[in-house]
């Protein structure tokens, strides 16, 4: 039988991952060679599991149904799917025998109802843990929202503490970004006008470019410049120090 390595490592949770990608793929070269395993080849993926959609899984999936590999090695089941859809497709492949094995070094399978059941469980707990963490960092943003502190990037103007967790007024930019609501409510200047004034102190996209004239609408229109907090469609009271 020959089996196809999949070795996936989730972008935003570097600092959370048990085993790097070529960590695993060392590993489960170990335990292909320990185990007799006809491995034809390595795919590996830098994407979240907890969401379908990922590029090499869907092509590692469609090369099993082309009959090139029938059966896939992994470090864990959590490697393979953290959502219910993909750990679905990967029962159902299963269920129609186009995956007759799956081997993992850390957990155990075998295609019978017992080992489809178990493969169940291990993608259950996979996307539980997935749900459970998203739910904990909803609660942690909106405690500090009631807190009054901005959880997500700071505006214009304003820098992110991350010592303290904290919204700062940055003394340099605070003062460019004082002077464009200005130049807008005391001078009638225009959008494009605003855009290229900020352009002309180091205000501008990622590509150097001058901000786009949404931007600037966004930014005059912001309620966070007089302390208002808006986020989900509500509203909280901020403790941050205001320039406007």
């Amino acid at each position: 039988m020959k089996y196809i390595a999949y070795c996936r490592k989730s972008t935003d949770e570097k600092d959370k991952q048990v085993l790097s990608i070529d960590q695993q793929i060392a590993e489960l070269k170990e335990f292909s060679l320990r185990e007799h395993l006809e491995v034809i080849d390595f795919v590996t993926e830098a994407r979240t599991a907890k969401i379908p959609g990922r590029e090499q899984f869907e092509i590692l999936l469609k090369r099993i149904e082309k009959g090139e590999a029938q059966g896939i090695v992994a470090w864990h089941p959590d490697r393979l799917a953290r959502n219910s859809i993909d750990g679905g497709k990967v029962i159902y492949f299963i269920d129609t025998g186009k995956i007759l094995d799956l081997k993992f070094p850390s957990f155990w399978f075998d295609s019978t109802p017992q080992g489809k059941f178990m493969l169940n469980i291990a993608f259950g707990q996979s996307k539980y843990y997935v749900d459970n963490l998203s739910e904990n960092v909803k609660r942690g943003m909106r405690h500090k929202l009631r807190l009054g502190i901005w959880p997500l990037k700071a505006p214009l103007g304003y820098t992110n503490n991350r010592a303290n967790k904290t919204i700062e007024v940055n003394p340099e930019t605070s003062k460019i970004i004082k002077k464009a609501f200005q130049l807008f409510a005391d001078g009638g200047k225009s959008f494009t006008e605003i855009s290229l004034y900020l352009h002309k102190f180091g205000i501008s996209k990622s590509d150097g470019k001058p901000l786009k004239v949404d931007q600037i609408t966004k930014m005059l229109k912001d309620k966070f410049y007089i302390g208002i907090l808006n986020y989900a469609g509500e509203y909280y009271q901020a403790s941050h120090k205001l320039f406007i």
